[in-house]
């Protein structure tokens, strides 16, 4: 075996070490642990605590590449819903998208608020992400925010998007106690009142 054998082994034990860390960190995040120590990553990755230290400065560097590669799997679920059709439709279509990205997300979403509260990168690909669905309800209603004066459409966006974030169906679930199905209900319910407001700037 010459040297570049040798060396293209070591680096893909490397890799495969870097990579078992990541599944690591993401399996914590998957059962609820939203900050696992060093000890327990590498216990659940089959390599050492320094090991983990080798391949990542600290572990909020860990966990922004592992957001990263997250978010880069799950990334189909964060697709627009369909936004044509009747108001009664795009509130299901929006209702269903954001329910499903809640079911697969909520975990993840949860150690991402947690971490970005002292890693100025994390915070920023929270805000994004949350600009990004925010960007989604705009367009979603579009045909009812825009009969609106400035001031009325930035609230009754903001509440619209509240209802359906990431943390307002987070509290639903966890909080609240309500069930998955039960939960596209409420949101739905809550959709058609806001949006109800719109109406009367409809009338000719």
């Amino acid at each position: 075996m010459g040297a570049t054998d040798v060396g293209d082994g070591r680096r893909q034990r490397s890799e495969r070490s870097r990579a078992a860390v990541i599944d690591a960190l993401l399996a914590c995040y998957d059962e609820g642990t939203v900050s696992p120590s060093g000890a327990e990553i590498a216990a659940r990755a089959g390599v050492s605590e320094r090991s983990v230290f080798r391949h990542f400065e600290d572990l909020d560097a860990l966990a922004n590449e592992a957001f990263e590669r997250q978010f880069a799997r799950v990334a189909p679920f964060f697709a627009p819903p369909p936004a044509d059709g009747t108001r009664t439709e795009r509130i299901a279509a929006l209702v269903e998208q954001r329910s499903r990205l809640h079911e697969r997300m909520a975990n993840l979403s949860r150690a991402a608020t947690h971490h970005a509260a002292r890693s100025a990168t994390i915070a920023r690909r929270v805000r994004e992400r949350q600009a990004f669905l925010r960007a989604q309800v705009e367009r979603q209603f579009a045909t009812e925010l825009d009969v609106l004066a400035s001031k009325d459409r930035r609230l009754l966006l903001a509440a619209l998007d509240g209802a359906v974030g990431m943390e307002g169906v987070a509290y639903l679930r966890t909080a609240a106690d309500v069930g998955p199905r039960d939960l596209r209900v409420v949101l739905a319910r809550t959709l058609s009142a806001l949006l109800a407001t719109t109406d009367l700037q409809e009338l000719p």
